[in-house]
């Protein structure tokens, strides 16, 4: 039996993500429960700090996606109070959670990612976007990828296959936030690639193959069952599926990420790794990509979350 006493698994938030952060937090929760330890599902409100002070949890699970779950702000007040969590620290997540950041941190380490530029809202306010977009595509050229510089679930992001499809598609970006990154779209195999240290330092897991229906993968696909075909491991040669588990590795290595994380990469038609961004709160519902890959590499879910627990709690606050 485990010696966590009391654990809080944070989900919900206010970001557009909330609704996948709650299916995220009461699975972790409801494993938690079937392996006996008392945990409870809270969110990030006024009522947390009291109930935190009053009951001073073992243990702190983080499940909240985007915007303060992500951008380490939460992280920043769990160690305030004292209080041992599951992840990153702040300013690890800080440059994760900014994709533009996390791409240079890889590119410095040796790992390829699509070229891109990112902008302000104001750039094409100012200078007038027309005139900007048509440098972005002379720069890049087609077919492109848009997506906010903050955030995820495929939220505002899309890909842009004509020079005339892109003001709509940054537009779009920026309903979620007021920077885009804006990136050379790399066809090929999209893969997933957690990491997990249990204990015994960073270990990749088995890359999670992505072919999603015709819509491709946005928020729908991730989150509805029968919308995506997922393969565990992916279908790869051996030799790609390696170079994919060293760049997850890496990338989780060199962006000081602790715990879990799961890495998303395009593979070319030559077998090349192309980083894309790092997730350091991976969706943890029934259709998210590390879950399968904990079970396919002989990992219970909730003895894992569970460990993931242990460990903190042993760090200490």
């Amino acid at each position: 039996m485990s010696e966590l006493d009391r654990v809080v698994v944070l989900a919900g938030g206010l970001s557009p993500e909330r609704e996948v952060s709650l299916r995220s937090g009461y699975r972790v929760r409801d494993a938690l429960d079937e392996a006996g330890i008392d945990a409870v599902l809270a969110e990030a409100d006024s009522a947390l700090l009291t109930s935190m002070r009053a009951v001073p949890p073992s243990a702190v699970f983080p499940a909240i996606h985007g915007a303060s779950g992500e951008d380490g702000a939460i992280r920043e007040v769990l160690g305030l109070l004292g209080v041992p969590y599951v992840g990153s620290v702040p300013s690890a997540c800080q440059m994760a959670f900014d994709k533009p950041t996390a791409k240079a941190i890889a590119s410095a380490a040796g790992l390829v990612t699509p070229s891109s530029v990112t902008l302000p809202r104001e750039m094409f306010h100012d200078l007038g976007a027309a005139a900007v977009i048509d440098l972005i595509v002379a720069k890049l050229g087609l077919p492109l990828y848009v997506k906010p510089s903050r955030g995820g679930s495929a939220l505002g992001a899309g890909p842009v296959h004509t020079a005339a499809q892109l003001p709509a598609a940054v537009l779009s970006c920026f309903g979620y936030g007021d920077t885009a990154l804006i990136e050379r779209l790399v066809c090929g195999t999209e893969v997933a690639v957690g990491v997990v240290d249990l204990g015994g330092g960073p270990q990749p897991l088995p890359a999670v193959e992505i072919v999603p229906g015709e819509g491709g993968y946005d928020y729908s696909a991730r989150y509805t069952a029968g919308k995506t075909e997922f393969y565990v491991p992916a279908r790869l040669p051996a030799g790609v599926a390696a170079a994919a588990a060293s760049a997850a590795l890496t990338a989780h290595t060199v962006l000081g990420l602790r715990d879990l994380s799961r890495t998303d990469l395009i593979v070319d038609e030559a077998g090349t790794p192309h980083f894309l961004e790092v997730n350091i709160s991976p969706g943890m519902t029934e259709t998210s990509t590390l879950p399968l890959a904990l079970e396919t590499a002989g990992h219970d879910f909730g003895a894992t979350c569970i460990r993931l627990l242990e460990l903190a709690a042993a760090r200490g606050g």
